[in-house]
């Protein structure tokens, strides 16, 4: 239903995106991920009409998406944007927010969707309080409510948990895209949290140097990454050397291995020299030096600076790396 055909932009000159396509089916979730800056933000805005392309083509099934040269108000009424903005009304309440969009001429139906919003964003108790009060994060899920009341065909999320504390957003999140795929809302999410699209998305667009780099569903491009790059926006990565076969042991190619992948062996491996220690919880993250690059796994306790440990791959790990390259 969605289709970005060739789509460029640039700010002053300066490219954001080139060349981009994509099609994304009614119903589908897809997520937008890269670094800071590589214009995933942009790509929701034009999208949405609030920029004007002059290079490539934005379609809602037969409706081309236009943007502010041709609408006096930036924007399509099936299509709802969450920006970091929210854009809320400050002096009025919680409940006046979430239903401002929502039909008056039915008191009963709009009392009843606004609860059904407030308990999904677990702001009942807030209900009669004035937006000015409440903390980002709170801002934030009334945003998200309000945009949800107004039944979107199409929905899109920029970093749409990122001022919600860690408590709410685990719950938040799995209400939110369970309640989506049940509607049959097609949802576009920008995210730089691999949490917000691992469980949730059906397809990943990875992003970088204005260019769309990867696409696939979130399983594959974790499993089999193409580079260190995209690794690196799941966790803590490293692009090691490792012998191939025995036949070729002076032959070394590169594989991306995730830091929870080794498994510290007290006789044989890679040997590493351990330079730092760092609690993470449930385990600590060590940094090292293998071969004169740092390197990053993890270990149940920590690990003495200067220790001389060994590093073991699961054969596993290196055939599934090496079916991706």
């Amino acid at each position: 239903m969605l289709h970005v055909d060739h789509v460029s932009f640039a700010y002053d000159e300066v490219p954001v995106l080139e060349d981009i396509n994509l099609n994304v089916k009614k119903g589908e979730h897809v997520a937008i991920i890269g670094e800071s800056g590589c214009g995933k933000s942009t790509l929701l805005k034009i999208i949405y009409g609030l920029l004007q392309i002059n290079i490539g083509e934005v379609y809602w099934g037969e409706q081309q998406v236009l943007g502010p040269l041709y609408n006096l108000v930036p924007g399509e009424p099936y299509m709802k944007y969450l920006s970091q903005d929210f854009d809320l009304m400050p002096y009025t309440t919680v409940a006046e927010n979430i239903s401002q969009y929502l039909s008056h001429f039915e008191p009963e139906a709009l009392k009843e969707r606004t609860d059904e919003l407030l308990q999904m964003i677990e702001m009942v108790p807030f209900a009669k309080t004035k937006v000015k009060y409440l903390s980002g994060g709170q801002q934030q899920r009334v945003a998200l409510a309000r945009v949800l009341a107004q039944e979107p065909d199409i929905l899109l999320l920029d970093e749409p948990f990122s001022h919600i504390d860690n408590f709410r957003k685990n719950t938040l999140r799995r209400t939110l895209f369970q309640y989506l795929r049940k509607k049959g809302v097609t949802v576009l999410t920008a995210t730089h949290d691999h949490n917000d699209m691992l469980p949730f998305a059906d397809r990943v667009v990875v992003l970088r140097n204005t260019k769309i780099i990867a696409k696939d569903n979130p399983k594959n491009l974790y499993q089999r990454p193409q580079d260190i790059y995209i690794a690196s926006l799941f966790g803590e990565a490293n692009k090691i050397p490792i012998n191939i076969i025995k036949s070729y042991a002076d032959t070394k190619r590169r594989i991306i291995v995730y830091a929870h992948e080794f498994k510290v062996s007290e006789k044989s491996g890679l040997e590493v020299t351990v330079t730092s220690s760092f609690y993470m919880g449930g385990h600590y993250l060590i940094e090292g030096i293998y071969e004169n690059q740092k390197i990053y796994f993890h270990h149940h306790m920590v690990i003495e600076e200067g220790s001389h440990i060994f590093l073991n791959i699961a054969i596993e790990v290196i055939n599934k790396r090496m079916s991706g390259m």
